[in-house]
């Protein structure tokens, strides 16, 4: 069964946190779509390399897709002043579909408001913020509650990505 997985994009992301998603969920022959608010059809990482957003939020819908990719960099703290964001975030997690985020990826699922009662981790600077949205938080590598998959930092990204393909039946 062919999968399909949104990809949020928006200025300061993480390098690896979005490109190694992309890659690693195309060589398992995921459709991959890059979202981005609309603020833009490019953004720039926090090193500057660019990012083409596929569309912008507001033309997508979370019934056409099977998971999205939250990843962190700054962009979270800029993705999660979009309400189309939160709300696309939380209907895949209503409808159980896979809601991924790693490092400050951890803002957009506390602005979502799905993090009530779920264990999941974070970049430990947002520890606080993860707590305070009603989240059990652990320090480990990939966590996994659910639908809901979390991981910590770029380091994590292979286990992170491990987890996202086998919620989503692929390898």
């Amino acid at each position: 069964m062919a999968r399909h997985v949104a990809v949020l994009v928006e200025q300061s992301y993480q390098e690896l946190e979005v490109w190694y998603p992309i890659y690693r969920l195309r060589e398992a022959g995921v459709s991959v779509t890059v979202v981005g608010t609309g603020s833009s059809p490019e953004y720039p990482s926090k090193l500057g390399y660019p990012c083409k957003a596929d569309v912008a939020i507001d033309q997508v819908d979370a019934a056409d897709f099977d998971g999205v990719i939250i990843p962190g960099g700054w962009a979270p703290d800029f993705l999660r002043r979009y309400p189309r964001i939160n709300q696309f975030v939380a209907d895949l997690n209503r409808a159980g579909k896979v809601v991924a985020a790693i490092c400050h990826g951890g803002w957009v699922p506390c602005s979502a408001d799905i993090l009530k009662g779920k264990r999941a981790t974070s970049f430990f600077a947002i520890k606080d913020d993860m707590i305070h949205a009603g989240c059990q938080w652990v320090d480990e590598e990939t966590v996994v509650d659910g639908n809901l998959i979390t991981a910590r930092k770029p380091d994590d990204l292979p286990a992170f990505m491990k987890a996202v393909l086998s919620a989503l039946g692929v390898s």
